[in-house]
Protein backbone atom coordinates (compact mmCIF):
# COMPACT_ATOMS: atom_id res chain seq x y z
CA UNK A 1 0.00 0.00 0.00
CA UNK A 2 1.34 3.56 -0.79
CA UNK A 3 1.36 5.47 2.25
CA UNK A 4 1.82 9.26 2.00
CA UNK A 5 5.36 10.08 3.19
CA UNK A 6 3.73 13.09 5.30
CA UNK A 7 0.88 10.88 6.82
CA UNK A 8 2.94 7.92 7.82
CA UNK A 9 0.97 5.12 9.67
CA UNK A 10 1.25 5.05 13.75
CA UNK A 11 -1.07 3.22 16.12
CA UNK A 12 -1.83 6.21 18.00
CA UNK A 13 -2.60 8.00 14.67
CA UNK A 14 -4.98 4.70 13.81
CA UNK A 15 -6.86 4.72 17.21
CA UNK A 16 -6.98 8.53 16.90
CA UNK A 17 -8.51 7.94 13.24
CA UNK A 18 -11.12 5.52 15.18
CA UNK A 19 -12.21 7.89 17.83
CA UNK A 20 -12.85 10.86 15.06
CA UNK A 21 -14.56 8.25 12.20
CA UNK A 22 -17.19 7.81 14.87
CA UNK A 23 -17.42 11.36 17.15
CA UNK A 24 -20.24 13.50 16.53
CA UNK A 25 -18.86 16.69 17.56
CA UNK A 26 -17.34 16.70 14.01
CA UNK A 27 -20.95 18.00 12.85
CA UNK A 28 -23.20 21.53 13.47
CA UNK A 29 -25.60 19.82 16.35
CA UNK A 30 -23.40 16.94 17.48
CA UNK A 31 -25.73 14.27 15.75
CA UNK A 32 -23.86 13.00 12.98
CA UNK A 33 -20.18 11.29 12.55
CA UNK A 34 -18.51 10.12 9.35
CA UNK A 35 -19.86 6.62 10.75
CA UNK A 36 -23.86 7.99 10.52
CA UNK A 37 -23.14 7.16 6.54
CA UNK A 38 -20.98 4.60 6.82
CA UNK A 39 -22.37 1.93 8.12
CA UNK A 40 -20.19 -1.21 8.92
CA UNK A 41 -23.17 -4.16 8.28
CA UNK A 42 -23.60 -1.99 5.03
CA UNK A 43 -19.67 -2.66 4.05
CA UNK A 44 -19.07 1.03 5.62
CA UNK A 45 -21.81 2.81 3.06
CA UNK A 46 -25.06 3.86 3.90
CA UNK A 47 -28.03 1.59 2.71
CA UNK A 48 -30.55 4.52 2.52
CA UNK A 49 -30.14 5.55 -1.68
CA UNK A 50 -29.11 8.81 -0.69
CA UNK A 51 -27.45 10.15 2.48
CA UNK A 52 -29.70 12.91 4.77
CA UNK A 53 -27.20 15.55 6.51
CA UNK A 54 -27.96 17.30 10.05
CA UNK A 55 -30.28 20.08 8.64
CA UNK A 56 -32.19 17.26 6.88
CA UNK A 57 -30.81 18.20 3.38
CA UNK A 58 -30.55 14.89 1.08
CA UNK A 59 -27.62 14.27 -1.15
CA UNK A 60 -27.47 13.34 -4.60
CA UNK A 61 -25.14 10.53 -4.80
CA UNK A 62 -24.66 7.42 -3.11
CA UNK A 63 -21.93 6.78 -0.11
CA UNK A 64 -19.93 4.63 -1.67
CA UNK A 65 -18.14 1.39 0.70
CA UNK A 66 -15.04 2.22 2.68
CA UNK A 67 -12.97 -0.60 1.38
CA UNK A 68 -8.96 -0.80 0.50
CA UNK A 69 -9.39 2.80 0.05
CA UNK A 70 -5.33 3.03 0.51
CA UNK A 71 -4.69 1.47 -2.85
CA UNK A 72 -7.06 4.06 -4.93
CA UNK A 73 -5.63 7.03 -7.04
CA UNK A 74 -8.91 9.24 -6.55
CA UNK A 75 -11.84 9.73 -4.74
CA UNK A 76 -15.05 10.64 -4.78
CA UNK A 77 -17.65 9.51 -7.29
CA UNK A 78 -16.57 12.20 -9.53
CA UNK A 79 -12.95 11.74 -8.54
CA UNK A 80 -12.40 15.35 -7.73
CA UNK A 81 -10.03 14.57 -4.64
CA UNK A 82 -6.84 13.10 -5.89
CA UNK A 83 -5.87 11.73 -2.13
CA UNK A 84 -7.69 10.41 0.98
CA UNK A 85 -6.95 13.29 3.09
CA UNK A 86 -7.80 15.79 0.49
CA UNK A 87 -11.29 13.71 0.30
CA UNK A 88 -11.63 13.74 3.99
CA UNK A 89 -11.23 17.86 3.97
CA UNK A 90 -14.63 18.00 2.45
CA UNK A 91 -17.34 16.59 4.40
CA UNK A 92 -17.55 18.51 7.81
CA UNK A 93 -18.24 22.06 6.04
CA UNK A 94 -19.82 20.61 3.12
CA UNK A 95 -23.75 22.20 4.20
CA UNK A 96 -25.97 19.18 3.44
CA UNK A 97 -23.60 17.03 5.21
CA UNK A 98 -22.43 17.94 8.84
CA UNK A 99 -22.49 21.63 8.09
CA UNK A 100 -19.64 22.93 10.61
CA UNK A 101 -16.81 24.87 9.88
CA UNK A 102 -13.30 23.25 10.58
CA UNK A 103 -12.95 25.88 13.18
CA UNK A 104 -15.76 25.27 15.49
CA UNK A 105 -15.38 21.82 14.62
CA UNK A 106 -11.02 21.82 16.01
CA UNK A 107 -12.62 24.37 19.22
CA UNK A 108 -15.35 21.14 20.06
CA UNK A 109 -12.11 18.62 19.92
CA UNK A 110 -9.74 21.15 21.79
CA UNK A 111 -11.84 21.31 24.25
CA UNK A 112 -12.87 17.51 24.84
CA UNK A 113 -11.36 16.06 27.66
CA UNK A 114 -9.80 13.21 25.36
CA UNK A 115 -8.73 14.84 22.01
CA UNK A 116 -5.19 16.97 22.87
CA UNK A 117 -3.87 14.19 24.64
CA UNK A 118 -4.66 11.62 22.13
CA UNK A 119 -3.44 13.94 18.74
CA UNK A 120 -0.03 14.90 20.96
CA UNK A 121 0.59 10.81 21.00
CA UNK A 122 -0.13 10.58 17.43
CA UNK A 123 1.81 13.41 16.04
CA UNK A 124 4.49 13.78 18.82
CA UNK A 125 3.21 17.76 19.64
CA UNK A 126 0.36 19.44 20.93
CA UNK A 127 -2.27 21.20 19.02
CA UNK A 128 -5.40 20.19 16.94
CA UNK A 129 -6.23 21.48 13.47
CA UNK A 130 -8.24 20.19 9.93
CA UNK A 131 -4.96 18.95 8.63
CA UNK A 132 -4.48 16.41 11.56
CA UNK A 133 -7.92 15.65 11.98
CA UNK A 134 -7.87 14.43 8.25
CA UNK A 135 -4.57 12.98 8.59
CA UNK A 136 -5.73 10.23 11.79
CA UNK A 137 -8.74 9.57 9.77
CA UNK A 138 -7.04 8.28 6.81
CA UNK A 139 -4.50 6.38 8.72
CA UNK A 140 -7.62 4.74 10.17
CA UNK A 141 -9.64 4.23 6.94
CA UNK A 142 -6.34 2.68 5.46
CA UNK A 143 -6.39 -0.23 7.43
CA UNK A 144 -9.64 -1.05 6.80
CA UNK A 145 -8.50 -3.71 4.50
CA UNK A 146 -11.01 -6.09 3.38
CA UNK A 147 -8.89 -9.85 1.78
CA UNK A 148 -10.67 -12.59 3.37
CA UNK A 149 -13.62 -13.61 1.30
CA UNK A 150 -13.97 -16.80 -0.35
CA UNK A 151 -13.28 -14.97 -3.88
CA UNK A 152 -9.66 -14.37 -2.52
CA UNK A 153 -8.99 -17.97 -2.34
CA UNK A 154 -10.44 -18.70 -5.60
CA UNK A 155 -8.41 -15.79 -7.00
CA UNK A 156 -5.14 -17.47 -5.35
CA UNK A 157 -5.75 -20.73 -6.60
CA UNK A 158 -6.07 -19.23 -10.22
CA UNK A 159 -3.77 -17.32 -9.82
CA UNK A 160 -1.11 -19.77 -8.69
CA UNK A 161 -0.51 -18.63 -5.49
CA UNK A 162 0.20 -20.54 -2.00
CA UNK A 163 -3.04 -21.24 -0.16
CA UNK A 164 -2.56 -21.77 3.64
CA UNK A 165 -4.16 -24.49 5.84
CA UNK A 166 -7.02 -22.68 6.27
CA UNK A 167 -7.63 -21.30 3.16
CA UNK A 168 -7.48 -24.53 1.73
CA UNK A 169 -10.77 -25.94 3.82
CA UNK A 170 -12.41 -22.59 2.18
CA UNK A 171 -11.45 -23.47 -1.62
CA UNK A 172 -12.63 -27.41 -0.53
CA UNK A 173 -16.24 -25.61 -0.20
CA UNK A 174 -16.35 -23.65 -3.39
CA UNK A 175 -19.62 -24.95 -5.35
CA UNK A 176 -19.57 -25.83 -9.00
CA UNK A 177 -21.94 -23.30 -9.38
CA UNK A 178 -19.53 -20.61 -8.02
CA UNK A 179 -16.80 -21.47 -10.42
CA UNK A 180 -19.11 -21.50 -13.29
CA UNK A 181 -20.41 -17.95 -11.70
CA UNK A 182 -16.59 -16.99 -12.01
CA UNK A 183 -16.06 -18.11 -15.48
CA UNK A 184 -18.77 -16.07 -16.61
CA UNK A 185 -17.30 -13.01 -14.97
CA UNK A 186 -14.42 -13.23 -16.33
CA UNK A 187 -15.50 -14.03 -20.06
CA UNK A 188 -15.60 -12.16 -23.27
CA UNK A 189 -18.67 -13.78 -24.01
CA UNK A 190 -20.57 -14.32 -20.98
CA UNK A 191 -21.24 -11.83 -18.44
CA UNK A 192 -18.03 -10.04 -19.31
CA UNK A 193 -17.64 -7.83 -16.08
CA UNK A 194 -13.69 -7.85 -16.39
CA UNK A 195 -13.21 -5.25 -17.92
CA UNK A 196 -14.32 -2.84 -15.17
CA UNK A 197 -13.87 -5.32 -12.48
CA UNK A 198 -10.80 -7.57 -11.91
CA UNK A 199 -7.55 -8.18 -9.95
CA UNK A 200 -7.54 -8.09 -6.11
CA UNK A 201 -9.19 -5.16 -5.75
CA UNK A 202 -12.34 -6.40 -8.04
CA UNK A 203 -12.39 -2.86 -9.49
CA UNK A 204 -10.38 -1.35 -12.53
CA UNK A 205 -9.53 2.84 -11.53
CA UNK A 206 -11.13 4.35 -14.00
CA UNK A 207 -14.28 6.40 -14.83
CA UNK A 208 -17.24 5.03 -16.38
CA UNK A 209 -20.64 5.38 -18.59
CA UNK A 210 -22.43 2.29 -17.84
CA UNK A 211 -25.08 2.58 -19.92
CA UNK A 212 -27.96 4.00 -17.16
CA UNK A 213 -29.26 6.91 -18.75
CA UNK A 214 -29.70 8.36 -22.50
CA UNK A 215 -28.48 12.03 -21.18
CA UNK A 216 -27.33 13.06 -18.08
CA UNK A 217 -29.10 14.91 -15.09
CA UNK A 218 -25.83 14.22 -13.08
CA UNK A 219 -22.64 14.65 -15.30
CA UNK A 220 -20.39 13.20 -13.10
CA UNK A 221 -17.13 13.18 -14.16
CA UNK A 222 -17.59 16.10 -16.78
CA UNK A 223 -18.70 18.27 -13.63
CA UNK A 224 -14.56 18.27 -12.99
CA UNK A 225 -13.06 18.27 -15.71
CA UNK A 226 -15.39 20.15 -18.02
CA UNK A 227 -14.78 17.93 -20.64
CA UNK A 228 -17.77 17.14 -22.70
CA UNK A 229 -16.13 13.18 -23.23
CA UNK A 230 -16.70 12.72 -19.64
CA UNK A 231 -20.62 13.31 -19.45
CA UNK A 232 -22.41 10.66 -17.15
CA UNK A 233 -18.85 8.53 -16.31
CA UNK A 234 -18.61 8.10 -12.50
CA UNK A 235 -15.50 5.96 -11.19
CA UNK A 236 -15.50 2.43 -11.19
CA UNK A 237 -16.28 0.56 -8.12
CA UNK A 238 -15.14 -2.31 -5.97
CA UNK A 239 -17.34 -5.18 -6.07
CA UNK A 240 -16.04 -6.44 -2.83
CA UNK A 241 -18.72 -7.18 -0.28
CA UNK A 242 -20.94 -5.65 -2.99
CA UNK A 243 -23.96 -8.28 -1.27
CA UNK A 244 -23.60 -5.63 1.85
CA UNK A 245 -23.37 -2.69 0.48
CA UNK A 246 -26.81 -1.93 -1.42
CA UNK A 247 -28.19 -0.16 -2.87
CA UNK A 248 -26.44 -0.04 -6.18
CA UNK A 249 -25.00 2.74 -8.60
CA UNK A 250 -23.69 6.32 -8.21
CA UNK A 251 -27.63 7.06 -7.63
CA UNK A 252 -28.35 4.23 -5.97
CA UNK A 253 -31.46 3.10 -8.50
CA UNK A 254 -30.53 -0.30 -8.05
CA UNK A 255 -32.17 -2.00 -4.58
CA UNK A 256 -30.80 -5.57 -5.13
CA UNK A 257 -28.23 -7.61 -6.89
CA UNK A 258 -30.61 -8.78 -9.36
CA UNK A 259 -31.45 -5.70 -10.97
CA UNK A 260 -27.56 -4.76 -11.25
CA UNK A 261 -27.24 -8.14 -13.14
CA UNK A 262 -30.28 -6.95 -15.25
CA UNK A 263 -28.94 -4.13 -16.12
CA UNK A 264 -26.14 -5.70 -17.69
CA UNK A 265 -27.63 -8.57 -18.75
CA UNK A 266 -30.68 -6.04 -21.56
CA UNK A 267 -31.01 -2.52 -19.80
CA UNK A 268 -27.85 -1.02 -21.23
CA UNK A 269 -29.13 2.16 -22.53
CA UNK A 270 -26.55 3.60 -24.91
CA UNK A 271 -25.38 7.69 -25.54
CA UNK A 272 -22.42 9.06 -26.55
CA UNK A 273 -19.79 8.65 -23.72
CA UNK A 274 -21.26 5.28 -23.14
CA UNK A 275 -17.89 2.95 -22.15
CA UNK A 276 -16.68 1.14 -25.45
CA UNK A 277 -15.45 -1.73 -23.17
CA UNK A 278 -19.58 -2.77 -23.20
CA UNK A 279 -19.17 -4.28 -25.80
CA UNK A 280 -22.60 -5.57 -26.23
CA UNK A 281 -24.06 -1.91 -25.90
CA UNK A 282 -25.94 -2.19 -29.20
CA UNK A 283 -28.03 -5.52 -28.06
CA UNK A 284 -29.27 -3.72 -25.04
CA UNK A 285 -26.70 -5.87 -22.80
CA UNK A 286 -24.92 -9.70 -22.64
CA UNK A 287 -28.46 -11.45 -23.14
CA UNK A 288 -27.59 -13.46 -20.14
CA UNK A 289 -30.24 -16.33 -19.75
CA UNK A 290 -32.02 -16.99 -16.06
CA UNK A 291 -29.47 -19.87 -15.26
CA UNK A 292 -26.23 -17.57 -16.21
CA UNK A 293 -27.54 -14.88 -14.03
CA UNK A 294 -28.07 -17.53 -10.91
CA UNK A 295 -24.76 -18.50 -11.55
CA UNK A 296 -23.13 -14.88 -11.68
CA UNK A 297 -25.29 -13.89 -8.90
CA UNK A 298 -23.40 -17.50 -6.66
CA UNK A 299 -19.84 -15.69 -7.97
CA UNK A 300 -21.01 -12.13 -6.33
CA UNK A 301 -21.79 -13.80 -3.37
CA UNK A 302 -18.38 -15.27 -2.64
CA UNK A 303 -17.11 -11.69 -2.61
CA UNK A 304 -18.67 -11.15 0.95
CA UNK A 305 -15.92 -11.20 3.63
CA UNK A 306 -17.77 -11.32 7.61
CA UNK A 307 -14.46 -10.81 9.38
CA UNK A 308 -14.83 -7.36 7.54
CA UNK A 309 -17.85 -5.94 8.40
CA UNK A 310 -17.74 -7.51 12.06
CA UNK A 311 -14.06 -6.33 12.85
CA UNK A 312 -13.69 -4.78 16.24
CA UNK A 313 -11.04 -3.06 15.30
CA UNK A 314 -13.34 -0.66 12.90
CA UNK A 315 -16.09 -0.84 15.75
CA UNK A 316 -17.26 2.30 17.98
CA UNK A 317 -14.90 2.84 20.64
CA UNK A 318 -16.70 5.23 22.64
Amino acid sequence: MPIPSDNPMTVEGVELGRYLFYEKKLSGDNSMSCASCHHAEAAFSDPNQFSTGITGAVGTRNSMALINLGWQQFFFWDGRAATLEAQLLEPVPNPIEMNQSWSDAVEKLRTDDRYPEMFAKAFGEYGIDSVKVTKALAQFLRTMISAESKFDVMYKYQNGLQLTAKEQQIYSSVTIEEWAGYDLFLSLNGADCLHCHNGPLMQVQKYSNNGLDASFTDPGRMEVTGNGTDNGKFKVPTLRNIAYSAPYMHDGRFATLDEVIDHYSSGIIQSETIDPMIEFAHMGGVQLDDQEKQLLKAFLLCLSDENFIQDPRFSNPH
